[in-house]
C-alpha cells in the first residue's frame, strides 16, 4: 500500500506543513486529471482515476488532523479505536456526558448566543488536544496519543453536531 507521506515527499510526522502539502496536492492531482487521459486508452483512463482517487484520499487523511493522528498509529500497527481496547480516563467519559447534556439544554433553548459559545469552547479543546497529540508524538507516548485520538475524535463530531444545530437554528 502506498504510504500517504511517502506520496505528497514529507516526513512521516503528526506536525506537517500544510501549505506545502496543498502544493504538492494540487500538483499531483494536476498530472493525473482524468480529463487529460479522455483520448487514452482504457487502461490509462482507469489508472488516472485510480491515481486521482489516491491523491484525494492521501489529501483528506494528511489535512484533517484526526485521520492525520489516525493514520499515523495505523503506520506502527496501531488501532486507535479498537473496540477491544475500552481503557478510557474516567474524567473525560463524564466530561463527555457532560458537554452532551449542555449541547441538548441549548438546542432545547434554541439559544444561538449559547450555541455559539459552546462551539467556541469545543473548537478551544479541540485546538488544545491537537497541540497534546503533537507533543504525544515528539515524545512517543502511544497510549496517551491513542486516548488523545479518542477524545479528538469526540470533540470533532460534537462540534460538528453543534454547527448542524447552529445552522438549523439560523
Amino acid at each position: 500500500m502506498q504510504n500517504y507521506f511517502e506520496l505528497f515527499s514529507l516526513e512521516a510526522d503528526f506536525a506537517i506543513d500544510l501549505s506545502a502539502l496543498e502544493q504538492i496536492y494540487q500538483m499531483q492531482i494536476a498530472q493525473y486529471h482524468p480529463d487529460k487521459f479522455a483520448v487514452g486508452s482504457d487502461k490509462e483512463k482507469t489508472l488516472a482515476v485510480q491515481n486521482t482517487s489516491l491523491i484525494n484520499s492521501a489529501f483528506d487523511t494528511l489535512k484533517s488532523p484526526l485521520l492525520r493522528a489516525t493514520y499515523l498509529l495505523e503506520l506502527q500497527d496501531i488501532n486507535a479505536f479498537d473496540e477491544k481496547d475500552t481503557k478510557m480516563d474516567v474524567d473525560f467519559l463524564m466530561r463527555q456526558i457532560e458537554l452532551r447534556e449542555s449541547l441538548e439544554a441549548i438546542e432545547k433553548a434554541e439559544d444561538e448566543m449559547a450555541l455559539d459559545d459552546f462551539i467556541g469552547s469545543i473548537n478551544r479543546k479541540e485546538k488544545q488536544n491537537i497541540a497534546q497529540i503533537e507533543q504525544g508524538f515528539k515524545t512517543g507516548e502511544i497510549d496517551i496519543i491513542k486516548n488523545l485520538v479518542r477524545e479528538l475524535k469526540f470533540y470533532t463530531q460534537l462540534n460538528t453536531h453543534a454547527k448542524q444545530s447552529m445552522d438549523e437554528l439560523l
